[in-house]
């Protein structure tokens, strides 16, 4: 008997106001070492992005002549980011859900999954949301935590199977992350690069057993052997400290140059098969590295390259704003959505447009009632 398919029906999304990446990359200029000021401006120039958004203020990255900003002077410690995380992070993630509620009918959520790794509050982020979104005190959370930029697919993921255990479900997938909350005072290149990288947004999806979006097939995960030390992110007094290694790109393209990783994660079809492909903006090497891997043609990550280009890396939800870009564009027969994080771990999924049922039109002849 064959399993019911999910659905993602609809994707919303939603930014800060504040464009912070010029102004974070002249405050980053005068933090790098001198002799390597030249690499650091070659490298933002080609990272291949052009704005990112965040909850904190441009004023946050500058020192004011009667107010220090948020990262100059004495750094906040995490407490104070926390704080910041627990007022701002919920009222982002409701912008989303209001973009998505303008695709879908939100009515009658029976779950509700929430992935965030840039903060921690209690009571959960998921049962905040819950409270101001009025949502029945029935209705079952999961909130998923410190994954990274995976996250996404862990996610939708576990909205897969529980529509597939319960075909009446109803279950909201919200990403919500505020990378720039955890911005480190260092003059290290590498450290430097890797902040460049990272901006805040929110996301929302609804996942049911309606054919009506992207149907969500077969998952796909693996971990790179001996690459636990690649993406590192830890929790110190002063916030969250990243660490992402220059290897990570190779690391990734050699493992999807693997035969057996690469039909893992396509679900044994050729990657010329495929027309669309959701790929995780972690950078513009990133992309790069899986165009290479499976010799795509220019085009194919059109849509990770927009979302890098006009938000950043958002962590969890980047993946989210690149599957909205898609659902906007043609049908898509064959996809793969495909992530990375910390492990190095790669997981995705198959996806594919729905082929929507023909609605009932009523018919023109009055109905019987009975006598």
């Amino acid at each position: 008997m064959p399993r019911l398919t999910p659905y993602i029906n609809a994707v919303g999304t939603a930014v800060p106001p504040n464009d912070v990446h010029d102004v974070f990359i002249d405050w980053a200029r005068d933090k790098v070492e001198p002799r390597a000021l030249k690499l650091f401006d070659r490298m933002a120039m080609r990272s291949g992005i052009r704005h990112r958004w965040s909850v904190l203020p441009a004023t946050a990255f500058q020192a004011l002549a009667e107010e220090r900003g948020f990262y100059n002077g004495v750094f906040p410690g995490t407490a104070a980011r926390m704080e910041v995380y627990a007022e701002t992070a919920p009222e982002l993630a409701l912008e989303a859900i209001a973009d998505l509620g303008e695709r879908a009918e939100l009515g009658g959520i029976t779950h509700f999954v929430v992935a965030s790794c840039t903060g921690f509050v209690a009571p959960g982020i998921d049962q905040i949301i819950a409270r101001r979104l009025g949502l029945s005190p029935s209705v079952e959370r999961l909130l998923v935590g410190f994954m990274g930029c995976y996250a996404a697919v862990a996610a939708l993921r576990s909205a897969r199977h529980i529509v597939r255990s319960d075909p009446q479900a109803r279950v909201l997938v919200v990403t919500v992350e505020l990378c720039t909350l955890h911005l480190q005072d260092t003059g290290d290149l590498e450290s430097l690069l890797a902040q460049l990288q990272f901006g805040d947004g929110a996301a929302a999806a609804l996942v049911t057993a309606e054919p009506r979006g992207f149907a969500i097939d077969q998952p796909f995960a693996t971990t790179l052997p001996e690459s636990h030390e690649l993406i590192r992110w830890n929790i110190t007094d002063q916030g969250f400290v990243m660490h992402l290694s220059g290897e990570v790109p190779n690391r990734i393209a050699q493992a999807l140059s693997q035969r057996a990783v690469a039909e893992a994660a396509t679900g044994g079809r050729a990657a010329a098969e495929l027309d669309g492909w959701a790929v995780h903006a972690g950078g513009r090497s990133i992309l790069d590295a899986v165009q290479n891997a499976f010799a795509l043609a220019p085009d194919k990550l059109d849509a990770s390259r927009a979302v890098l280009n006009d938000y950043g890396n958002m962590s969890s939800a980047t993946l989210m704003f690149v599957l909205k870009k898609l659902l906007a564009g043609p049908p898509v027969e064959q996809g793969l959505a495909l992530a990375f994080g910390p492990g190095l771990a790669a997981e995705g999924f198959g996806f594919r447009s729905a082929v929507e049922r023909p609605v009932r039109r009523a018919s023109a002849e009055p109905e019987l009632t009975a006598a």
